[in-house]
């Protein structure tokens, strides 16, 4: 039995590809998150302009910044105006710092004893919420023979991540021992910002309140913030000297914010093409389960994308996409990689079309808070939930 022989694989055709990342992510895959560097520039610059040069911006790039990219939107915003940075975590730094990215740098979230060694060694500040975990980073600091650089998490109503109010007399009384450690900053965080106006209020006072108590310990703080992008809105720094947003930078309205910066944009589109189109006669079931059925003769086109790509099935999915500057309803399930969208009422739809699944596309334009709305959620979710299998495709659409 002879077999057919198979020809080597040529992994260098990729060179012979255009050196634009756009053309190689196409070619690679049919679907695209493109980032407007410029969208992130001017947010960066209007958020500035908005709270004054007394006051620094810590740009949150947590989760990917918020799906879209964490070094180029760091690099972006700290070019802009951005005076640090703030993540979830280790390994999230350390993909900032690989990156040169050097800016001061925090952690917002639990970080493992084991991971103050290279905490010190990057220079990156961890949070710190209770005594015993502020022991347990001295002792690892100790060992080292490096001093470690701390924000103190109070908890003043959000009910998670935070020292009690109550509890942080003990703590302060006990970081005069703790030489190893550098208490760089303190903080909290608002929990119905731009929402419960009264509630938001009584955190500042708790938070106010949790500061003098520091500053009669004889603390003396770099960083001091609680605002996040719906307290940033309306101002409500107060005497804090940081501000901590992050939705803002890219373009997207707190869910809860009353309130708007004039000319922010929103950085963030998706889009794929269209695979095929095809017309089927009355009666013709669509997608899995046969859960739509054609009333009439009606045409489809059918995208390469799916609930792998972040695009939801269930319990509620994306309604509609734009393809010739015009809505197409989705048409039968979403399947894992592949959609179907009704384009009856689209003349001229062909194969390669390019289709906006989020962004703008001629007069229209698909945003996040819409999808929000079809899927339930907020437009975190929308923009932190599109799969990483979309390569990031960096573009500069300007004004």
């Amino acid at each position: 039995m002879s077999l057919v022989a198979r020809q080597k694989p040529n992994l260098h055709i990729l060179d012979h590809l255009d050196g634009d990342n756009s053309s190689l992510a196409g070619a690679l895959r049919p679907s695209r998150v493109e980032i407007d560097v410029d969208a992130l520039a001017n947010n960066t610059r209007l958020l500035k302009a908005h709270v004054g040069d007394d006051v620094s911006i810590m740009a949150v790039v947590k989760a990917d910044a918020y799906g879209h990219g964490a070094v180029t939107v760091a690099k972006t915003v700290i070019a802009n105006g951005a005076n640090c940075l703030a993540v979830a975590n280790l390994a999230e730094a350390m993909n900032l710092r690989r990156a040169g990215l050097d800016a001061p740098l925090l952690t917002l979230n639990y970080a493992p004893v084991a991971s103050v060694p290279l905490a010190i060694a990057n220079d990156i500040t961890l949070s710190v919420y209770d005594a015993r975990l502020a022991w347990q980073f001295n002792a690892a600091a100790r060992r080292l023979g490096g001093r470690l650089a701390v924000h103190i998490k109070v908890d003043t109503g959000m009910g998670r991540l935070g020292i009690l109010p109550a509890e942080l007399p003990d703590l302060l009384r006990e970081l005069p021992m703790l030489d190893y450690l550098l208490v760089d900053g303190i903080y909290t965080h608002l929990s119905v910002a731009g929402e419960d106006e009264a509630y938001t209020a009584q955190q500042v006072r708790t938070f106010e309140s949790a500061l003098q108590t520091a500053t009669r310990a004889g603390c003396r703080f770099r960083a001091i913030h609680a605002s996040n992008s719906a307290a940033a809105i309306s101002c409500r720094a107060g005497s804090f000297n940081t501000i901590r947003p992050g939705l803002l930078l890219y373009g997207l309205r707190p869910s809860a914010a009353r309130d708007r910066i004039p000319g922010l944009r929103p950085a963030m589109s998706w889009k794929t093409v269209v695979a095929q189109v095809k017309t089927l006669p009355a009666n013709s079931p669509v997608g899995y389960g046969n859960s739509y059925r054609t009333r009439g003769e009606e045409t489809f086109a059918v995208l390469p994308v799916g609930y792998a790509d972040g695009l939801r099935r269930a319990p509620q999915t994306w309604r509609e996409v734009l393809i010739r500057g015009r809505r197409a309803p989705l048409a039968g399930r979403v399947s894992m990689e592949k959609i179907t969208v009704n384009v009856s009422q689209i003349p001229g739809v062909g194969a390669g079309d390019e289709v906006v699944l989020l962004g703008k596309q001629g007069d229209d334009e698909i945003c996040a808070d819409e999808i929000a709305g079809w899927l339930g959620t907020i437009n975190y979710e929308v923009v932190t939930s599109i799969s990483a299998r979309n390569p990031r495709v960096v573009v500069c659409a300007g004004e």
